[in-house]
């Protein structure tokens, strides 16, 4: 007769939800090794005692922000670092004001170089091959990667804190910082999966609307482009264009170090000194231009055959350095990244129907970045939806901010705060951006004092100076769009704002976010990798594999 055994398993479904108790039935005779004995599978479980009710959350020790260690090192490249001992490893990360944005520096029209340059620094240097490079890494269990975003050209090792191997992992990253050789075959190859990938964005709507919208604001600005660039563009990139970019801009002057782990603060400034003396000084980049801002609607229509349409709705908002950068922060969670209690959903999905899930964000960047927000509807909804996503916004600008759910917002915020220094890779991250956007060394510690301090006056006053409902432009993939009839009803919005009254819907009805594409017209446009996103710190963690 087979023996069974009930085990209790508890698991949560956010703070709000209560613990529940499942029992499961394991079939011993089948699931538990032979070595096992009766009496060790019904022992009582030893870890009961650190179980916590949900009830005494409030009474655990607050998480305080780790303590950031500002200095410069002798060749005044700016370097944060932040000691944890909890594991034998380090993190660096070096930020190179290097992003696609410098693409035509190097030039004029070789978008994608400081992608292609990121996907090839690790392929091989003069005395090393592609294989050597990776072996070297693998062997002292190291960990290397290069990232290219619109603002940004990020490296990052990840590596042991036992000094020689330490020692063996810097000096591979900075052999390949001076010396990548960027050889033809492989430059063919990127050349080769990049075209590939034209075939996937004929089948995504997110990202041609993400392409077109970027070239309908930002126009000739170095940010109109994808990261990636165009099929023109990346086959025109040689050897020579790559070494350029590299000897212009990944160098020391041009960079910020932030370095986390099992390291102290003489240690971290040592092997500062060591990696912004042996790269090449150079100078920082210049500043960008700042793009012009559209003084009308900017309606984009790309047809495609399919059962549901796709919105984007964007104007230019402002840069990361903006002294309302926090009020606009705790604006866009208000508005629309706030999930259920967001005013776009209560809008569009919980008192219509018309969508299964809108959003809205800001791209803070160097140069004047977006405000957008974009979901996707029936195709028969498309323009009531328009309207009354466009409303919802004309309202929240001219009405004043609910007391209620600001104190609700901020408080979710600093709660949620400190999972962003959860790891060494999150913590290395947000070092990342503070040095790069020339944020204060308290940026983390002070975080939750200066959310605190905000007013509805100052998100008021904010979004009243950086949010103009009258001029958006609007990508619209659909089968079919009648932009006479949008643009009257878009001015017919902000002559005449009204409070938004329920339609009647069924949920049932309301669309998914799947949807089988086939495009009306050849797609021209190029392909998106990686994703069109800042270098954010609040998404950087998520990259690496983290057990920490």
């Amino acid at each position: 007769m087979k023996n069974r055994v009930f085990h209790s398993f508890i698991f949560t479904l956010g703070l709000s939800v209560p613990f529940a108790t499942f029992a499961m039935e394991i079939d011993v005779a089948t699931t538990v090794p032979h070595e096992f004995s009766e009496p060790s599978l019904v022992a009582p479980l030893q870890s009961q005692n650190l179980l916590h009710s949900l009830n005494a959350v409030n009474e655990l020790p607050d998480t305080h922000a780790p303590q950031v260690h500002d200095f410069r090192t002798r060749k005044q490249v700016r370097s944060l670092f932040v000691e944890n001992t909890a594991l034998p490893m380090v993190d660096i990360q070096l930020t190179f004001n290097a992003g696609s944005a410098r693409d035509s520096e190097v030039e004029s029209g070789l978008y994608g170089l400081a992608n292609m340059a990121a996907q090839l620094i690790d392929e091989g240097t003069p005395r090393y091959t592609a294989q050597e490079v990776a072996s070297t890494f693998e062997n002292v269990g190291a960990r290397f990667s290069a990232t290219a975003y619109r603002d940004m050209f990020v490296v990052r090792l990840r590596t042991l804190s036992d000094p020689d191997k330490m020692h063996t992992a810097v000096e591979m990253m900075l052999t390949l910082l001076k010396h990548a050789t960027f050889e033809p075959s492989n430059i063919q190859r990127v050349v080769s999966n990049t075209q590939i990938g034209q075939k996937q964005l004929r089948e995504n709507p997110s990202r041609l609307m993400n392409i077109r919208l970027y070239r309908a604001i930002y126009a000739k600005h170095p940010y109109a482009e994808p990261i990636t660039g165009t099929n023109g563009s990346i086959k025109r990139i040689q050897p020579q264009h790559l070494q350029k970019f590299r000897d212009q801009f990944l160098v020391a002057q041009n960079m910020n170090i932030a370095i986390t782990g099992k390291l102290n603060l003489k240690e971290a400034e040592k092997l500062a000194n060591r990696i912004s003396s042996h790269i090449a000084q150079g100078q920082a980049a210049t500043a960008l231009p700042l793009p012009v801002a559209a003084s009308t609607f900017n309606i984009q229509h790309i047809p495609y055959r399919s059962q549901q349409a796709h919105v984007s709705i964007a104007q230019l908002a402002t840069t990361r350095n903006d002294p309302d950068y926090l009020a606009l922060e705790i604006a866009n969670r208000m508005l629309g990244s706030g999930g259920f209690n967001s005013i776009l959903m209560k809008e569009l999905r919980v008192k219509r129907g018309l969508t299964y899930a809108v959003s809205s964000s800001f791209r803070f960047t160097q140069a004047t970045g977006l405000f957008s927000l974009g979901y996707a509807t029936r195709q028969d909804q498309l323009i009531e939806s328009i309207q009354v996503a466009h409303q919802a916004l004309i309202n929240f600008v001219q009405q004043p901010i609910d007391a209620k759910q600001l104190q609700e917002t901020k408080a979710g915020l600093i709660r949620a705060f400190p999972n962003q220094y959860s790891s060494n890779a999150s913590i290395n991250a947000q070092l990342g951006h503070i040095g790069f956007y020339r944020l204060p060394a308290n940026y983390l510690s002070d975080y939750a004092e200066r959310v605190e301090k905000i007013t509805a006056e100052d998100v008021q006053r904010a979004i009243q100076k950086h949010l103009q409902p009258d001029r958006l432009t609007l990508v619209i993939v659909s089968e079919h769009l009648d932009k006479a009839t949008l643009e009257k009803m878009l001015q017919d919005n902000l002559l005449a704002p009204t409070f938004l009254t329920p339609t009647q819907h069924k949920i049932n009805t309301m669309p998914t976010e799947k949807t089988t594409l086939a495009p009306m017209q050849e797609v021209v446009e190029p392909d998106l990798v990686p994703f069109d996103v800042p270098a954010s710190i609040l998404n950087n963690a998520h990259n690496e594999s983290d057990v920490d």
